[in-house]
C-alpha cells in the first residue's frame, strides 16, 4: 500500500500542498488585506466617529476578514491542514456577528471580544506560518501579521477604557499594518504561484 495520500501530487510534501493551496488562492489574502487598509482609513477619515460605530465598522471587517479566510481554507484543493485558517475564519464571523446582534452591550465589553478575536487570530497565524517556514522564504509576512494582532489585542485588553480618538488611532493602525502585510503576502504567494 502506498504512503502517498489522496490528493497530493507526488513527490510534494504536506507542507508544500498547503504552501500550493494557499498560492493558488491569494488573490483571497489580497482581498482580506484590502478590506483591512479600507477599515484602516475610514478609521482615519472619520475622527469624530463615536466609539460605538468604530466597534461597528470593527465588526463588519471583522465578518469580512473571517469569510474570506473561510474561503481560502475551503478552496485550497487536496487536503491539507487550513485549519488554522478555517479557525480564524469562524473566530473573525462570530466576532462579528455578536457585535451585531449585541449592540446592547456596553462598548466595553465589545471591545474585549475585539481583543480576545486579535489574539486568537494573531496566534492562529503564527502557527500557520511556523508549518510553512520550511516551504516558503518570506513566511515572516504571516509571523509578524500574527504578532501584531496579538499586540494590538493584548493593547486593547490591557487599556480598553482609553479614550475614543486614541483607541481610534490604535484600530486605524493596526487594521491598515495588517492590510499591507497581507497584501504584500498575497504578491508573494502569487509570483510563487506563478514560478
Amino acid at each position: 500500500m502506498s504512503t502517498m495520500q489522496i490528493g497530493r501530487p507526488p513527490g510534494m510534501g504536506l507542507g508544500s500542498v498547503m504552501v500550493h493551496a494557499l498560492a493558488k488562492n491569494w488573490w483571497v489574502l489580497l482581498l482580506r488585506g484590502i478590506a483591512a487598509i479600507i477599515f484602516g482609513v475610514l478609521a482615519f477619515a472619520w475622527p469624530g466617529m463615536t466609539l460605538l460605530t468604530l466597534i461597528m465598522f470593527y465588526g463588519a471587517f471583522a465578518m469580512v476578514d473571517g469569510a474570506l479566510a473561510i474561503i481560502a481554507a475551503i478552496t485550497g484543493g487536496a487536503p491539507t491542514p487550513r485549519w488554522w485558517l478555517a479557525i480564524v475564519g469562524l473566530l473573525g464571523i462570530a466576532t462579528g456577528l455578536l457585535v451585531f446582534m449585541m449592540p446592547g452591550l456596553t462598548a466595553l465589553v465589545l471591545l474585549y471580544f475585539i481583543g480576545g478575536w486579535a489574539i486568537a487570530t494573531g496566534v492562529f497565524q503564527i502557527i500557520g506560518a511556523i508549518r510553512l517556514r520550511k516551504e516558503i522564504d518570506d513566511e515572516w509576512y504571516l509571523i509578524l501579521g500574527g504578532v501584531v494582532s496579538v499586540l494590538f489585542g493584548i493593547g486593547v485588553m490591557m487599556a480598553p477604557g482609553a479614550g475614543a480618538l486614541a483607541l481610534l488611532w490604535v484600530i486605524g493602525t493596526y487594521a491598515v499594518i495588517m492590510g499591507v502585510i497581507l497584501v504584500a503576502l498575497a504578491f508573494r504567494l502569487r509570483r510563487l504561484a506563478h514560478s
